[in-house]
């Protein structure tokens, strides 16, 4: 678990640093990364920069600054 909040605090500053990656591009090397480290259910979405869902953490910025890839886990 620890490994894992590691990988997702690295994703989000590595997210902040790569603003204008396409969203989908990064939700995609989020997703094999999480993966990596066997978590069995979670949803990644692409949202609104400050839409994200109250339940969700934002693992990564993109489109300019514009969206956020919003993470949830279960």
């Amino acid at each position: 678990m620890k490994k894992f909040l590691l990988a997702v605090g690295l994703l989000s500053i590595a997210g902040t640093a790569m603003a204008a990656k396409d969203c989908n591009e990064l939700k995609s090397e989020i997703d094999a990364k999480i993966k990596v480290n066997g978590v069995p259910a979670y949803s990644l979405e692409i949202v609104d920069k400050g839409a994200v869902p109250a339940d969700h953490t934002v693992v990564g910025s993109c489109g300019g600054g514009t969206k956020e890839i919003a993470y949830k886990r279960g």
